[in-house]
């Protein structure tokens, strides 16, 4: 992914609300159940870290990515943009 892609992601990203948290029980096996769900659904999705949460940003990002198979598209503060492009891709990345 290059980086107009990723400014295109992110621009999108920033209309999305929030759609999970994490917080002081860091990743569970339910929270990357959930998020694998809804990247399944959505391809792009907007994950928040908590205050409580000790963990690093960036390194629960990377984490994430890989158990759920997508691909970190930012970091900014304490906020995770995810992208999977789906079997029938809703999202046309520009080249």
């Amino acid at each position: 992914m290059n980086n107009k892609q990723r400014a295109y992601l992110s621009s999108l990203a920033s209309k999305e609300p929030t759609i999970l948290q994490i917080g002081k029980a860091d990743l569970t096996p339910e929270i990357v159940d959930a998020c694998n769900e809804a990247i399944d659904k959505r391809e792009l999705i907007k994950v928040g870290v908590l205050k409580n949460c000790f963990s690093d940003p960036k390194d629960l990002a990377e984490v994430l990515a890989e158990r759920t198979r997508s691909e970190v598209v930012r970091v900014i503060g304490k906020k995770i943009i995810l992208y999977r492009p789906a079997k029938k891709p809703v999202i046309t990345l520009p080249n």
